[in-house]
């Protein structure tokens, strides 16, 4: 009999508190979207085209290289170390915080021995007292009533579930930026390839020229435009000479460890077969941001938190009512301890009402309200950020096609002109002059050539990331469940 209390009270009171009790969190309602309903340049595209974000990297890069690059990164780049060790410190927290919602059971085992004087002793001779007691209980237990406990799990949660978005987040930029300096890196050193060639080829005109110059069919003028032509393509080598070495300390960097030297690319070449053929991404709707994009749905689960920490700054108006109970036995004689005669046990139920304090309360609540006021402004500038990244890349898109056939063709006039003019050179219908100008047009034409077959394919790669691609390693495919 003596044991029962604590049995009952253990397992019956905390069922009370869930049955009855109510949280005071305010009811969550996604808020509207603060953007248009679609993209301005977007185009249609076919309704059962797969996601961007349904789409594994693995898939959608096709050069093995660019692949293990990726996988080489995911492994050691240190941004996506530090979101996994705060998943495992939010899950920590979170595990804390569920804790409260359940008693604490310790048990305890103490003896208590003292020693009175005779002259202060009640029979006059000096008297030593000993008391052993083994006790198995839970102190101060909060019955959840009104839900303050389930708010601040909730909040938890919450939280929680926020940095494993965030880790998300974090992988697809990561991806994302491999790909970028992988394709950066292949353009300066198709620039850089260039530029030697570029160099060769005015040296040995301007050593051309300098022999006419000294047999007297060259004017000074013509050898100092030579001359000036070698300089701007030796300053051209010097620098995407260093760009290049830019290149690779930043992709070492976003790897996390020194990339093999078998993985880098060697050209432009390398660029523009890394995406496979080019593939038309569903941009979709805005609203499918709030699906895809793991830093809205981070937002979100920030927003989702505030909005509980509320219900816990609302309970705290209310009364907190807490229990402490024991049960054990208890004994002045180790021997007799564990006798069903030496039974004792003790309840503490005790509530406690706020009446005054100085508006404490009525300030947290104030501070947590004003907190999903901060958050809910986040969240939306998270989706108004992501439609202008979705839209920029698809305002790219629909021109740099454009960009690239006039670039072309610019090139492809260019090198005519080249030809043209050296042809009449040779025959001495023009000066040199005109065919060193001709050269330098096609220099630049073809400088700006690479630089634009670079754009095409890294929008495809900014498409992709802006649209929540990158978080998965292969493409995933939904199967009925036969049951």
């Amino acid at each position: 009999m003596n044991r029962f209390p604590l049995r009952a009270l253990a397992v019956v009171l905390p069922l009370i508190g869930g049955l009855f009790g109510c949280t005071l969190m305010p009811t969550y309602n996604r808020p509207a979207l603060p953007v248009p309903a679609s993209y301005p340049s977007a185009v249609p595209t076919d309704a059962n085209a797969t996601a961007a974000g349904d789409i594994g990297w693995r898939d959608f890069f096709a050069d093995e290289r660019l692949r293990q690059l990726i996988a080489l990164a995911l492994a050691n780049n240190r941004d996506l170390r530090v979101a996994l060790f705060n998943i495992e410190q939010s899950r920590a927290q979170y595990r804390i915080q569920r804790a409260a919602s359940l008693p604490s059971v310790s048990a305890s085992a103490s003896e208590n021995a003292s020693r009175t004087p005779a002259d202060v002793s009640a029979t006059g001779q000096a008297l030593t007292t000993r008391q052993y007691s083994s006790t198995l209980g839970f102190s101060a237990y909060e019955l959840d009533l009104f839900g303050r406990i389930r708010s601040l799990n909730e909040e938890a949660l919450q939280q929680f579930l926020a940095t494993d978005e965030a880790r998300r987040s974090t992988q697809i930029s990561l991806v994302a930026e491999v790909a970028t300096d992988f394709l950066t890196l292949a353009s300066d050193k198709e620039r850089l390839k260039l530029a030697r060639d570029t160099l060769q080829s005015q040296t040995d005109s301007y050593a051309l020229t300098k022999r006419m110059a000294e047999l007297g069919a060259a004017s000074d003028l013509t050898l100092r435009e030579a001359e000036t032509t070698v300089d701007s393509a030796r300053v051209d080598v010097a620098r995407y000479t260093s760009q290049v070495s830019l290149d690779s300390n930043a992709l070492t960097l976003v790897e996390g460890t020194q990339p093999p030297q078998a993985l880098l690319p060697t050209g432009l070449d390398d660029a523009l077969t890394a995406l496979g053929a080019s593939r038309e991404l569903p941009a979709g709707l805005p609203s499918d941001l709030m699906q895809r994009r793991p830093d809205v749905l981070e937002a979100e689960r920030k927003l989702r938190a505030s909005n509980a920490s509320i219900g816990a700054a609302r309970a705290a108006f209310f009364p907190r009512i807490s229990l402490t109970a024991s049960n054990g036995s208890t004994s002045t004689q180790l021997g007799n301890l564990f006798k069903g005669t030496q039974g004792a046990w003790s309840f503490e139920p005790q509530i406690s009402l706020p009446i005054f304090d100085g508006g404490a309360n009525q300030a947290s609540l104030d501070s947590a309200t004003a907190s999903r006021n901060i958050d809910l402004a986040q969240y939306e500038k998270s989706i108004q950020t992501a439609f202008r990244e979705v839209s920029d890349a698809l305002a790219q898109r629909a021109t740099l096609g454009e960009q690239l056939a006039a670039q072309q063709a610019l090139v492809d006039a260019s090198s005519a002109s080249y030809a043209l003019s050296q042809a009449r050179f040779k025959r001495g219908v023009d000066s040199y002059l005109n065919v060193l100008d001709s050269q330098r047009s096609l220099y630049t034409a073809q400088q700006t050539l690479i630089g634009t077959q670079l754009s095409r394919v890294s929008n495809l790669v900014t498409l992709y990331e802006v649209l929540g691609g990158g978080g998965i390693e292969h493409s995933s495919t939904i199967a009925l469940d036969p049951q």
